[in-house]
């Protein structure tokens, strides 16, 4: 026999009909989840909830349901989520060819619901169909509760097997769903629900759906957080809350409109919001059927072509600026300080990827294109005034991007001939991932690090002088800062202004200047280094907030942290102790001293430059015994408000944030 014989004759006996396992029912749910909701960590977690909200949120859609709560709470085998709305109710009725309850056939089979069938609804959010059937398939236990008068019904499942026949539980006199579930945490990896992320995604469809009340309730607390969330103004309320801190120079624009889409015979509903700021980044959200399609696609494509065709348009007509700046307004003109919210409705929308991140419907680009264009551009000839305002902000844009470009070159030109800042002490190792920097405010504390550091892996950079607030200053005044070039050649990444424009939107010239490469990070520990006071929290503030604009991928990574300095050192007999907070001085008094100050040698640290080497490295910079706090970008829009605040002109906000958040905690989320 030969060898290729011998295969054959292997393969045969090895792949055979016992080989092929068929998948059931919810079976293909439990056997690769990832498939359905993306992944069994914290975000797939958030992703049942959202499932199950979506069905309450059809119900909005169609015109049946105008509230939902969610409540979260501790049950008996772990926390439990319910979801109820007052829409029509899931149908009971014996389903004609399944043969059971209409219910348990849509809560057991993947791809059955009411989304298949345009009388029952238009249009849809969700995975397509088989959302509540994955989350009862992930769930180890889950309860539904129907009203549908005059009767209530109930069916109990346990890893999405009914416990019996839905049953008959009483009278009902309104309508509507109660889902309450546990998650099956042999399948998903513990993790607890988040109040906030949950709060983030239920504002945004509160915003999409004006009318809509959604009212999040924690009962897991010693406290109960409660949140009722309803937009009668929708996108236009939706756009002033994300400029909530910022000067904008008009009102939200905001209109809508219907089309249809004669091939298809289908209708496309189009809601549009905008407004400018003072700043200069660019916030765009689009939604399909409330959807977040993070990655855009055609309704934010003819968005941006009319929104370009109807500025350049009338800065033609205009001579004052044409005098200003003759040429072609540019994507990232126009970007600048643009906040902006597109709503997309539409039947059988077009995805690109399973994860519904982009929009491939070819003739919603057109339908787009045609509403904003028109409608701008009678929005500014009915206001003439704020035209001359944009146009303002634009063409300064325009002239602030060639100066850009020329600062960007020479960093890339001081980038290209190497060398580090000459006050950077460096350290020996060369790995990044075993790396640390410490940026340092003041020449003295630089100096006791520098003494106090390991140096085979911990590099010191003091910085000096006051740093720029980059939230109020245009790129190219940022980048031609001298403050900020030590921070620039240290990290050794490059730069890039954090805009939400997408490459696709971009010109070449623009593409090659978005610069930035995590993959030349020097250290994978970046440690803001600064005094445990009112002071040290502004220096952090401005320095965070510069990565935040111009390094928003070093966050992202994981590679941003705050260094924790004690308040106190407190000397009891001959023990020594470090008080970061005022409260824990008082615990450590009140064990190791009865209480009793008199008994305690307590010296307040005033900045990091009074410590002594020895007590800077047992402190702050031993990984063994000190406390960093890890920066995260939990919800991008969030940050992008609190950032807007803290360095906004507005005081009383800020004050009361940096009051709020002084004490240092073991992990900082953003």
């Amino acid at each position: 026999m030969d060898g290729n014989e011998a295969r054959k004759e292997l393969a045969s006996k090895q792949y055979t009909g016992e080989e092929i396992k068929v998948l059931k029912g919810l079976e293909p749910v439990r056997e690769r989840p990832g498939m359905y909701i993306g992944s069994t960590g914290i975000d797939g977690l958030h992703h049942l909830v959202y499932e199950v909200v979506d069905n309450s949120i059809d119900e909005a859609m169609a015109g049946y349901c105008d509230h939902i709560k969610v409540t979260l709470e501790n049950g008996e085998f772990g926390e439990v989520c319910s979801v109820d709305d007052n829409g029509r109710g899931i149908p009971v009725d014996m389903h004609a060819t399944e043969k059971k309850s209409t219910l348990e056939v849509v809560l057991t089979q993947l791809h059955a619901g009411g989304k298949f069938d345009d009388n029952a609804y238009k249009v849809s959010g969700g995975l397509h169909g088989v959302g509540v059937s994955c989350v009862n398939a992930l769930s180890d236990w889950m309860e539904v509760t129907v009203r549908r008068p005059p009767y209530k019904y109930r069916q109990v499942y346990h890893k999405g097997i009914p416990e019996k026949d839905v049953e008959k539980i009483g009278e009902a006199d309104t309508t509507g769903t109660t889902v309450r579930f546990t998650p099956d945490f042999s399948i998903m990896e513990k993790n607890s629900f988040s109040y906030e992320t949950l709060l983030s995604r239920f504002r945004e469809l509160s915003y999409l759906n004006k009318g809509i009340t959604i009212e999040l309730v924690d009962k897991r607390g010693e406290e109960e957080k409660k949140e009722i969330l309803h937009a009668e103004g929708g996108l236009s309320s939706f756009v002033k809350y994300l400029n909530e801190y910022k000067t904008t120079l008009f009102d939200p624009i905001s209109f809508e409109g219907r089309k249809m889409i004669e091939k298809e015979n289908k209708e496309v509903s189009v809601e549009v919001a905008i407004q400018y700021n003072d700043k200069y980044d660019e916030k765009i959200y689009t939604f399909v059927n409330n959807i977040n399609t993070r990655e855009g696609g055609t309704h934010l494509v003819g968005f941006r072509t009319a929104l370009s065709r109807c500025l350049n348009n009338q800065l033609r007509k205009s001579q004052k600026y044409m005098k200003k700046y003759s040429e072609a307004l540019e994507a990232t003109d126009i970007a600048e300080g643009l906040t902006a919210i597109i709503s997309v409705k539409i039947p059988e929308p077009q995805f690109e990827g399973q994860t519904k991140m982009k929009l491939g419907n070819s003739a919603v680009r057109g339908i787009v294109d045609s509403l904003v264009y028109e409608n701008l551009t009678n929005y500014f000839d009915e206001y003439p005034e704020n035209i001359d305002k944009l146009l303002d902000k634009v063409t300064s844009a325009a002239i602030g991007r060639i100066a850009a470009r020329k600062a960007r070159e020479n960093i890339r030109k001081k980038n290209d001939v190497g060398g580090l800042p000459g006050k950077l002490a460096d350290c020996s190792e060369k790995d990044p991932a075993k790396c640390e920097v410490f940026i340092v405010e003041g020449d003295s504390a630089g100096g006791t690090a520098k003494q106090g550091r390991d140096s085979r892996f911990q590099a010191i950079l003091p910085l000096w002088g006051k740093m720029l607030n980059v939230e109020k200053a245009q790129e190219a005044k940022v980048l031609n800062n001298e403050k900020l070039h030590p921070v620039i050649q240290t990290i050794g990444a490059g730069i890039t202004r954090y805009n939400e424009t997408t490459d696709d939107a971009l010109d070449e010239d623009n593409k090659a200047e978005k610069t930035f490469d995590l993959s030349k990070v020097r250290y994978h520990k970046v440690i803001i280094m600064a005094d445990a006071d009112v002071d040290g929290s502004h220096i952090r503030t401005l320095l965070l907030t510069f990565f935040f604009r111009y390094m928003k991928p070093l966050i992202e990574a994981g590679y941003v942290y705050f260094a924790m300095p004690p308040l106190y050192k407190l000397t009891i007999g001959k023990k020594v102790f470090y008080a970061y907070q005022e409260e824990e001085k008082r615990k450590i008094i009140d064990e190791y001293a009865n209480g009793d100050e008199s008994k305690v040698a307590a010296q307040r640290y005033k900045g990091l430059g009074e410590m002594e080497k020895e007590e800077l490295w047992e402190t702050t910079m031993n990984p063994e015994t000190r406390i960093i706090g890890q920066v995260h970008l939990s919800d991008a829009e969030e940050a992008d408000r609190v950032f807007s605040m803290l360095m906004g002109e507005d005081v009383e906000p800020r004050r009361e944030f940096i009051e709020k958040n002084a004490n240092y905690v073991s992990m900082l989320d953003i």
